[in-house]
């Protein structure tokens, strides 16, 4: 048996653009949710509220939390340069498009955890 660690993607918001992320084990598990688990904390308790302020370190915590999931799970990006240079996580969280990010992370998520409908069966 071959064992893939990663899965590759192209992304939909930016065809011939390709990422590979990670795939789950254990020991990634556990890093990866000792590294999200105090910002989800935070999360939960200023998404709870109605303030203007709480709702903005919301989106804050939200952002951080998408760059954990890039920085963590990201394994490789092709098809992407930014100012004349080849894109890795680093430059794409700092310079590059927000909509690529987004879904960079997402497919980290999906990858890592189970959606809900997965959970019910």
């Amino acid at each position: 048996m071959n064992y893939q660690s990663t899965v590759r993607k192209e992304s939909t918001a930016f065809p011939g653009v390709w990422f590979a992320i990670k795939k789950l084990s254990l020991s990634g598990r556990l890093d990866l949710l000792r590294l999200v688990r105090q910002e989800g904390r935070d999360l939960e308790f200023h998404s709870a509220s109605d303030g203007m302020a709480d709702q903005i370190r919301a989106r804050e915590v939200t952002a951080s939390i998408e760059a954990i999931y890039i920085r963590w799970g990201l394994s490789s990006l092709e098809g992407l340069f930014i100012d004349d240079r080849p894109a890795d996580h680093d430059l794409l969280l700092e310079k590059g498009p927000e909509a690529l990010c987004h879904e960079i992370a997402e497919a980290i998520r999906a990858e890592c955890f189970l959606s809900e409908e997965e959970r019910k069966n």
